[in-house]
């Protein structure tokens, strides 16, 4: 029974492992994945979430003001009139008193609108900036995947070129042995085999550190590895012609900078008003404990002006802050437009060179593995030498790492490409 338990246990772990090692993993589940459990964008959301509160906090002065208070006053004596050489108390010594007020801003020249417009733009930009995260955890995902794929491409190459350079080493060693060749063919094919096995360590690293890249951006464990979709593929329709009218403003972070702009307008003008009158109204009851008077409780309503003479400089200083703050946001608006222009045009030329360049290795590809075959049978006819079969297997790796290196590069390049033109 012990040995069927264990038979079980061992069946199933075998069975779970298969199942988180086998399944394949398409680009799309990994975007859906980012988007719900990327730790990034959960820790953006919360900007939008902020942003909402600050422009519930804003509206808040369209509502009028309740305030209370109460408390209770000791005194070492009461306070008293003299009448015609007579002192008469007119309040108690201890005495409690309360009071409710609600006031409420009718007018004051625009400055409220400004808020609150403020703070929905600046709600806007958050909501923006959050979208345009989102993108951009889409290209890393993206890219961290065709890196994946373009590492198990590189791998299988060099994969190929350790089996060419074994079998090549075992022939070298028949000759060798026969008296043919000197033994410095059979130390070449060794001196070549470990490099390809170098070569084959590094880049089985860089498929482990793709998919822990890529398992953070996904929010998966960092152990959690699957089969990828070789066949995945971007829009390859997308246009690559040079374009001098490309215009940005899809783009989330454009939109997001535009807002703030239009926050920081409505800052100047809000700040630009602090000296203008402000009519307000109030409604108050006031109770102070005191038996020595007819009314102990007093209500009262007010219509009233208030206007603020001399804060120190504070509202003159306000307003030339959020005049620099304004010409500075423009000037970062600027910058992020020629920036998104700089990255179309970046990704365009990377998308058409890696165009050009797939067409190129693929020939480069067929002729490498003709020169491999021609130099092979040189070599076992004993009419060529050794280090050309070697020469002509690297060239082989070679090729095939440009091929692989430029089909990814080429898909890479067209999603930088939507992403800079904001389609992404």
């Amino acid at each position: 029974m012990k040995f069927l338990h264990a038979s079980l246990v061992t069946l199933a772990c075998f069975f779970c492992a298969t199942q988180s090692f086998g399944a394949s993993l398409s680009l799309q589940e990994c975007l859906q994945k980012a988007y719900s459990d990327s730790p990034a964008l959960k820790s953006s959301a919360w900007d939008s979430r902020i942003a909402e509160e600050s422009n519930r906090q804003a509206t808040v002065a369209t509502y009028p003001r309740v305030d209370f208070q109460a408390g209770y006053t000791m005194q070492l004596e009461p306070q008293a009139v003299k009448l015609g050489g007579v002192t008469a108390e007119t309040q108690e010594p201890n005495f409690a008193f309360a009071g409710i007020s609600a006031s409420y801003t009718l007018y004051d020249f625009g400055r409220r609108n400004a808020r609150i417009q403020q703070a929905n733009a600046y709600t806007g930009a958050a909501s923006h900036s959050h979208l345009f995260n989102k993108s951009d955890i889409a290209l890393q995902v993206i890219e961290a995947y065709f890196r994946i794929l373009e590492t198990d491409k590189l791998i299988q190459a060099a994969r190929e070129e350790i089996a060419q350079i074994t079998e090549h080493r075992r022939v070298a060693q028949v000759l060798f042995e026969e008296g043919v060749v000197t033994r410095n063919d059979v130390l070449q094919a060794e001196v070549r085999l470990a490099s390809a096995r170098q070569k084959l360590l590094t880049v089985t690293n860089k498929r482990d550190n793709g998919w822990l890249l890529l398992n953070f951006l996904t929010g998966s464990e960092p152990d959690f590895r699957s089969e990828l979709d070789e066949k995945t593929t971007l829009n390859n329709t997308i246009k690559l012609t040079t374009d001098t009218s490309e215009n940005p403003a899809n783009r989330q972070d454009i939109r997001a900078q535009k807002l703030v702009l239009e926050a920081r307008d409505f800052e100047v003008r809000e700040n630009s008003e602090n000296y203008v009158p402000e009519i307000y109204t109030r409604l108050g009851m006031d109770f102070v404990q005191n038996d020595k008077v007819r009314e102990q409780a007093i209500y009262s309503a007010t219509l009233g002006i208030r206007v603020n003479l001399f804060d120190g400089y504070a509202a003159q200083s306000a307003h030339e802050k959020a005049i620099k703050q304004r010409s500075k946001q423009l000037d970062i608006l600027r910058l992020s437009e020629q920036r998104a222009l700089l990255e179309i045009t970046t990704a365009r030329n990377d998308a058409s060179v890696a165009k050009e360049r797939i067409s190129a290795s693929e020939a480069a590809i067929r002729q490498s593995e003709e020169n491999l075959r021609i130099n092979k049978e040189r070599y076992q006819e004993r009419v060529g030498i050794a280090s050309e079969v070697l020469d002509a297997q690297t060239l082989v790796t070679q090729t095939k790492t440009d091929y692989y290196r430029a089909l990814y590069d080429y898909q890479t390049a067209v999603a930088r490409l939507q992403n800079s033109r904001g389609e992404m």
